[in-house]
């Protein structure tokens, strides 16, 4: 019966996709080398384990929208889903490389884009929970299948400058922000009232505009 051991050796932007992708490169090693594995259905959960980096002055100020002031962190600060994904991995025997795709989205209405935001540089702790199942050649040749134990999983620090990068390629010097149609509403009339060009210029406008209520 196979014995995986399963990390992740490398990550990077996937070139020339149709929307934001992550490639982290997977190894997977079977313990049991001269068995055959026909194929691996393979499933992860990516936590994001917030607890273990240090997080600089400016850093601690983008998250308070997550966790508040940093006297509160003893309580609030916890490790978060990113996403789940997939994979079929091929068949090998010994040990075999896969890339595994994970598509990134940069909705603000997202935690884990909040917390990708926040950073300004190091590395992203993530966690990959593994699950799902292997085909392998039984002794006599037949077709078997197993479970992958639930306790198979691989750390992976991400570097942030991957991250920027990728939200770079696809979003240069912009963000996306998802509004209540009845608030789009209400800012497109002002746009159009005011003969604004640009929704940046009827943001900055209409900021400005609180600002000097707030000083009067």
């Amino acid at each position: 019966m196979p014995d995986l051991r399963i990390s992740i050796e490398n990550a990077e932007p996937v070139a020339f996709a149709a929307a934001p992708l992550l490639a982290f490169q997977v190894r997977i090693t079977n313990d049991s080398s001269e068995e055959l594995i026909h194929t691996i259905a393979l499933k992860a959960q990516i936590q994001l384990e917030v607890t273990r980096r240090q997080y600089d002055a400016k850093e601690q100020e983008q998250l308070l929208d997550l966790f508040g002031t940093p006297d509160r962190w003893g309580q609030t600060l916890r490790s978060m889903l990113w996403t789940h994904v997939s994979m079929v991995v091929p068949r090998f025997t010994g040990t075999t490389l896969k890339d595994i795709h994970v598509p990134c989205t940069f909705d603000f209405n997202i935690a884990a884009t909040k917390y990708f935001h926040a950073l300004t540089s190091g590395e992203l702790p993530l966690c990959f929970q593994f699950s799902g199942s292997v085909f392998y050649q039984g002794v006599s040749g037949e077709l078997l299948v197993a479970p992958i134990a639930w306790d198979k999983e691989a750390k992976y620090r991400l570097p942030v400058q991957v991250w920027k990068s990728l939200r770079d390629e696809f979003y240069p010097n912009s963000a996306l922000l998802a509004l209540r149609r009845d608030t789009f509403e209400r800012l497109y009339q002002y746009k159009v009232r005011e003969g604004i060009p640009t929704w940046d210029e009827a943001l900055e406008r209409a900021l400005a505009a609180v600002q000097e209520t707030v000083r009067t």
